[in-house]
């Protein structure tokens, strides 16, 4: 495959940003400082990596002004912009290569009623059943099974041996990767003389535009109402969003996150990997959870939680987990009456020592 070239004030002018120096320099690639040769280009973020850039063998760097300046006696080329990270992720999708065929695979299989926009593409082995729409330059790659009545919007990209199902609708810019299931059946089940008596889930999935869901990650329908993931939510590999879950628009999910049913997160929200959510909770807009955290109870106001106890040294792991019982076996009352001895001995001690002064 030929890589195309691009000008170095055609990538300025994608990112908003300056060009300085050789304006018709041909660059095929965008590389990292370290591995970056004459003809790709490299961002540069801070301070920190100006080390790194004035041994770089790019051709350009993406930079502010600042950088540029401090960079200029061993580089001649660059883009100025206000923020190289942001300009980094733009041109990535310059770069990117991109599925370019259109129409549908002679072994896919596509129900007569279901209505393919011409622009779209169907790869092999794809099942789409009855009623379904795949709308504008949509890709669908092999091995994929869209159910019956199910919606997929426009420039939408689902990877192979993904099942979308239960009727769920996909928006526009939609990104699925490789054996994802959206839209399978909840975990519902109500106890009664000792046997569990499956709920069937009457929902489904709805999800917004410029969503990107990872691989092997689970989205299940509700019960009654429908789950739904709200635009611009990102969500990485191995996540589990159980049945009835809302999430707000722009929250982060990363991996093996899971969350049980009904519980509403807000907007903007972050949950590091391997985050635990309990069912029938609320969360608040703007609320960062660190990594391997329980959430057990709502939460009402924005910032930054945690639990679960940091790694030590197995030996001291196991003294402070006998210490933690045994303050869990102290009766509230008498464990206050400790702290308040305690607290008295140390202002004791204060004043002695103010005294002796």
């Amino acid at each position: 495959m030929i890589s195309k070239q691009y000008r170095l004030d055609e990538l300025a002018k994608q990112v908003q940003g300056e060009p300085v120096g050789q304006s018709d320099l041909k660059l095929k690639r965008l590389a990292s400082l370290e591995n970056a040769s004459s003809d790709d280009i490299a961002f540069v973020n801070a301070d920190k990596f100006l080390d790194l850039a004035r041994s770089s063998k790019a051709g350009a760097l993406i930079v502010t002004e600042q950088l540029r300046a401090q960079l200029q006696d061993v580089h001649q080329n660059f883009i100025v912009v206000a923020n190289p990270y942001l300009a980094f992720a733009i041109l990535t999708h310059t770069f990117e290569r991109k599925h370019e065929q259109r129409g549908i695979e002679s072994s896919a299989y596509i129900h007569p009623s279901a209505m393919i926009s011409d622009s779209a593409y169907i790869g092999h082995f794809v099942c789409i059943g009855e009623n379904c729409v795949v709308g504008d330059d949509t890709v669908i790659l092999s091995h994929t099974k869209v159910d019956d009545g199910v919606e997929i919007g426009k420039q939408c990209f689902i990877d192979s041996h993904v099942t979308l199902t239960g009727e769920c609708t996909l928006a526009d810019r939609v990104r699925i990767h490789a054996n994802t299931v959206i839209g399978g059946e909840g975990f519902g089940f109500a106890p009664y003389q000792g046997k569990w008596n499956r709920i069937a889930q009457l929902g489904s999935v709805r999800i917004g535009n410029d969503v990107r869901i990872g691989s092997n990650c689970s989205v299940d329908r509700g019960a009654l109402d429908d789950t739904v993931i709200e635009d611009g939510v990102i969500i990485d590999n191995l996540v589990q969003i159980a049945h009835n879950v809302r999430v707000g628009a722009n929250t982060a999910m990363a991996a093996k996150c899971g969350v049980a049913g009904s519980t509403v997160i807000g907007k903007n929200c972050v949950f590091a990997g391997a985050v635990g959510v309990v069912g029938h909770i609320n969360i608040a807009d703007n609320v960062t959870v660190t990594g391997m955290s329980m959430v057990t109870k709502s939460i009402s106001e924005a910032g930054s939680y945690s639990s679960g106890t940091p790694m030590l040294e197995t030996a001291q792991w196991k003294r402070a987990a006998i210490r933690f019982k045994q303050l869990a076996d102290v009766p509230l009352t008498q464990f206050a009456k400790k702290l308040d001895h305690i607290q008295a001995q140390i202002e004791s001690l204060e004043s002695t020592f103010k005294l002796r002064k």
